[in-house]
């Protein structure tokens, strides 16, 4: 036991005594590094000094370098700079000496334009005395001319005038003249051909059909059932049709009266099959009135359709088609206006394909030209404006509407459209056998054509020729010069052109003529 405890104090002993040598090597390592350490920081540190004194000094150099350089520079553009200001004060110089000489040459000029302003100043007092002794002269000279023309500077001045005037009409009347004539037979060649080509190439009927007014009866007696029993029967045909009957001595007819063709036709079919089917009570003629209405709406459109399909006009809208098969029922003087629509709608073609424009939209603008004639009877205003408005209402192009407007002048025409409408229009209108006239309207109008010549200064006969298609006039050869005359047709036909309404175109032609007589004896 007491072996053990002694190795063990041993072992610790021995333990103790390693652990202390161990430290104290251990320190003495650490010294011997630190010193080894402490002498490379030394020797890194002193030579970390060495160059950086050495570059120091290198950058002192090279600075020292620089600066030399740049002195050096300095010095040259300093120099440089002392050159150009010593060209630009020896510029400076030249300028100021040349200043100075355009300033005394100035000053000299100045005194020059001095002494004449006094010359110009004596001068204008002489021409201002001058002036007073010329007007005086003139007044005196003046007062002179009068006293010896017995007339005073106005009423000189006026005949001046006057006379300045009437040469200058007479110049303009010779140059308008001459400009007529030129353009005349050009255009009159043109025109002829085109129009000649135009009537040539359209086949259409010369004569048309007027709106039947009258119902024939197979007698007399077939009045009293018309009228029927206090007169029941006729005031349901007049309220079921809007058209007045008139039941009067004419033998075997009736008559049918109003505004509105198509309600005419329809009072004129229902009242035929009333007729031929002999059963006349009111209950019998609102069937036939409502079946011939029907009927007549059915044959409307098939007639609008037929027009536009001969026209080659699609894509019209079905209220215009249906306004266009209306005009069936509508005459004008006579002509029946859905076939003089047609008329102008191909001769509008012809002129077109002639003068190379759109034949198509060309036929399209006839052919809707009147279109308004199917509802003037209902609306209120001219039925070229009336029509223009429905073209656009449904939808028509606008140099189309805009030519229905102005195929009678009320806007004026601006495209070859619109005078093509115009002509084609005139053309049908005017053609013989196309329209009628009453007997005392034709008379009046010829009266009325030779009243506006007469009152012209220089006439001394008219005569109205040509079914009124033209009117001639003799005027004086004293009173109306050849250039005048130019100026009187025209002054004429303007005259026309304002105070009468006429279909076609009426021709004015002035004559003049110088008679030298003297008898043999």
């Amino acid at each position: 036991m007491e072996l053990n405890v002694t190795t063990m104090l041993l072992a610790v002993a021995n333990f103790i005594v390693g652990l202390g040598v161990g430290v104290y090597l251990r320190k003495r390592l650490v010294e011997g590094n630190r010193k080894n350490l402490e002498s490379q920081g030394r020797q890194i540190i002193e030579n970390a000094i060495s160059e950086a004194e050495q570059i120091k000094k290198e950058g002192l150099l090279q600075a020292k370098e620089e600066a030399y350089q740049a002195k050096q520079e300095a010095e040259r553009e300093i120099k440089i700079s002392r050159e150009e200001l010593k060209n630009d004060q020896r510029r400076l110089n030249r300028k100021f000496d040349e200043v100075q000489k355009d300033f005394q040459l100035l000053e000299t000029r100045q005194d020059e334009l001095k002494a004449q302003e006094g010359k110009v100043a004596v001068r204008e007092e002489q021409l201002l005395e001058q002036e007073k002794t010329y007007d005086s002269l003139v007044d005196e000279q003046r007062y002179t001319l009068e006293k010896l023309a017995g007339i005073g500077r106005e009423e000189a001045k006026q005949q001046l005038m006057e006379l300045i005037e009437s040469e200058a009409r007479m110049d303009c009347a010779k140059r308008l003249s001459r400009i007529e004539n030129e353009m005349k037979i050009e255009a009159d060649r043109k025109g002829k051909n085109i129009l000649a080509l135009a009537i040539a190439r359209y086949a259409g009927d010369y004569v048309a059909d007027k709106t039947v007014s009258m119902v024939p009866l197979p007698n007399d007696e077939m009045k009293g059932r018309i009228i029927g029993r206090e007169g029941r029967n006729i005031r349901a045909i007049e309220a079921a049709t809007g058209i007045d009957i008139i039941i009067d001595d004419t033998p075997e007819a009736v008559i049918l009266s109003g505004f509105n063709p198509i309600r005419r036709e329809v009072a004129r079919l229902a009242l035929e099959q009333l007729i031929s089917d002999g059963r006349i009570h009111p209950a019998r003629i609102e069937e036939v009135v409502q079946k011939v209405t029907e009927e007549l709406e059915v044959e409307i459109r098939e007639a609008g359709e037929q027009a536009t399909f001969d026209v080659g006009a699609h894509g019209m809208h079905v209220d215009l088609i249906n306004l266009i098969g209306r005009l069936k029922f509508r005459t004008s003087y006579g002509q029946n206006i859905l076939k003089h629509s047609l008329e102008v709608a191909f001769l509008c073609g012809v002129m077109a394909a002639e003068l190379g424009l759109d034949v198509k939209k060309a036929k399209r603008a006839g052919l809707l030209h009147d279109i308004g004639k199917a509802v003037d009877h209902e609306v209120e205003g001219s039925h070229a404006v009336i029509g223009r408005d429905l073209a656009r209402k449904y939808g028509e192009p606008e140099d189309i509407v805009y030519a229905i407007g102005a195929h009678h002048e009320d806007q004026p025409p601006k495209s070859v459209l619109d005078v093509l409408v115009q002509s084609a229009d005139a053309l049908s209108g005017a053609r013989p056998g196309a329209r009628k006239e009453m007997l005392q309207s034709y008379v009046k109008r010829l009266e009325d054509l030779e009243n506006i010549a007469d009152n012209f200064k220089g006439v001394d006969k008219s005569y109205a020729i040509q079914a009124g298609r033209e009117l001639r006039i003799i005027v004086n050869s004293q009173k109306v010069k050849d250039d005048e005359a130019t100026l009187m047709s025209r002054d004429i036909a303007k005259a026309i052109e304002e105070q009468l309404t006429y279909p076609g175109q009426i021709r004015v032609t002035v004559i003049r003529e110088t008679r030298a007589v003297e008898y043999a004896k």
